[in-house]
């Protein structure tokens, strides 16, 4: 992974704050030191457990047959046949199939938790075309509801981003879905990068056009997006210079912050997009201001334009069969995932739904029905990367989940049946080696706010 700790924010403490008197052992524990709202979150105790027999598919695209999977302190040890328990824990796993857990990357679980009302909307800063000062994390509410059925349906890993009304939406973050969190911070993935939310298209044309205001056009969006990278650029030469002790540093900006960690490589950018030809614009002014792009959302045309993401080495997060609902979802095609994944490319199917999260394991069977009518043929091993590696890829945490490789947190999912199955159910979830869910044992676990709600109704 790139480094976590943004010199932005590393320079604005450095110039505010005197040495401490002993330093931390490692510069990640130092940036981890000085971050704002920093991760709490702490794994579950675990216990050794050893998987015995199932049918694995191991993140990387290998399906393996009776096949064992071990894990120890959170991580996985081994993959493979006739693996000795050594103490562990033996889960019997013939007839069931097991896969790394599920990774959304594009959810607002938490923003726009349940139930769905206008007071629980907090997913969208509409004041102006650029709001990349807020972070989603502020609004996330971790007794939504949803969390608890994510983790039902298989998702050990959810990116929470903003809305997208604007140009510049603001800062997505990486979650573990802990059941029971009081705050947010207990639920951010370790280490993991802070992204950026940006926007073309339909949505910040419509929402500020209305008011009269820039962007009104699709050229508004694209001139909006250059002119505030221009400003971030003068922005982080300015700290630049003022760290070499050329000058003193501006005024802290967050709006400012945010945008030149996206220049210097330390926030991801995520991308609403829906036309190739656009997302083929956000490519140039990406070369213009040389950042990269992690993925782009929804990218209903993708397959128009495969050849040249796989050449950026851009991931596409889709849905299966959503489009035509607008205009610029009009030329979607059913074969959208497969066709990227067949030319080389990322592939990821994402749900931006709190419905549609319960479900990727069925929408990856969509795709991957659909794909096989048209002619190519993937397994289905190679399917669950659509869900496991490559939106871990896109979030910049594949050194630490999205696969069964040895050393890899054990975010495991022991399935009833063929994951790609409209049949299948998630038994057992675990997170980092704990078993976090057992369909045998559980049925519905309230959240905080749902057992208030039944306690209130138990008391009429």
């Amino acid at each position: 992974m790139r480094s976590r700790l943004h010199p932005v924010i590393a320079l604005v403490a450095g110039l505010a704050l005197t040495a401490c008197a002993t330093a931390p052992e490692t510069e990640r524990e130092a940036a981890n030191a000085r971050a704002p709202f920093g991760s709490t979150y702490t794994p579950r105790p675990s216990t050794p457990t050893l998987i015995r027999n199932a049918t694995v598919f191991d993140g990387k695209g290998a399906e393996l047959a009776n096949a064992d999977v071990l894990m120890r302190d959170g991580r996985i040890v081994a993959v493979g046949q006739n693996l000795s328990a050594d103490g562990a824990t033996v889960v019997d796993g013939a007839g069931r199939f097991v896969t790394p857990g599920i990774i959304d990357a594009h959810s607002h679980l938490g923003v726009y938790p349940s139930p769905g009302i206008q007071a629980t909307s907090d997913g969208n800063e509409i004041t102006q075309p650029n709001t990349a000062e807020v972070w989603a994390e502020h609004s996330v509410w971790p007794q939504d509801p949803g969390f608890q059925r994510a983790v039902a349906g298989g998702v050990t890993t959810l990116h929470v981003l903003p809305g997208s009304a604007n140009l510049f939406g603001g800062r997505g973050v990486t979650l573990r879905p802990v059941l029971g969190a009081r705050t947010v911070q207990e639920m951010k993935f370790p280490d993991a990068p802070q992204s950026l939310k940006m926007a073309c298209g339909e949505n910040p044309a419509r929402v500020y056009g209305s008011r009269n205001q820039s962007p009104a056009t699709g050229m508004g969006n694209v001139a909006g997006y250059r002119q505030a990278f221009a400003n971030a650029q003068r922005y982080a030469r300015r700290l630049r210079n003022a760290e070499a002790g050329r000058g003193d540093p501006p005024d802290r900006d967050l709006e400012m912050e945010t945008l030149a960690g996206v220049l210097n490589g330390d926030i991801i950018l995520q991308w609403h997009c829906y036309r190739a030809d656009e997302m083929a614009n956000a490519i140039e002014v990406s070369r213009e201001f040389d950042f990269e792009i992690a993925a782009f959302h929804h990218a209903v045309e993708a397959y128009k334009i495969a050849d040249l993401l796989n050449e950026e080495g851009i991931c596409a997060a889709m849905w299966a069969d959503w489009w035509g609902f607008k205009i610029e979802a009009y030329d979607g095609i059913r074969e959208n995932i497969p066709f990227v994944h067949a030319s080389g490319g990322c592939a990821i199917v994402h749900s931006d739904s709190e419905v549609g999260i319960q479900r990727l394991n069925q929408e990856a069977a969509k795709a991957l029905a659909d794909g096989r009518r048209a002619g190519v043929e993937i397994s289905r091993a190679e399917a669950w990367t659509w869900l496991s590696r490559n939106p871990a890829r896109a979030l910049h945490i594949d050194d630490e989940t999205g696969t069964l490789e040895p050393g890899r947190r054990a975010d495991v999912v022991v399935w009833s049946a063929d994951p790609l199955s409209s049949y299948a159910v998630a038994e057992r979830v675990y997170i980092d080696g704990a078993l976090i869910y057992d369909r045998s044992r559980i049925n519905d676990r309230p959240s905080d706010f749902e057992l208030g709600q039944s306690y209130r109704e138990s008391m009429q």
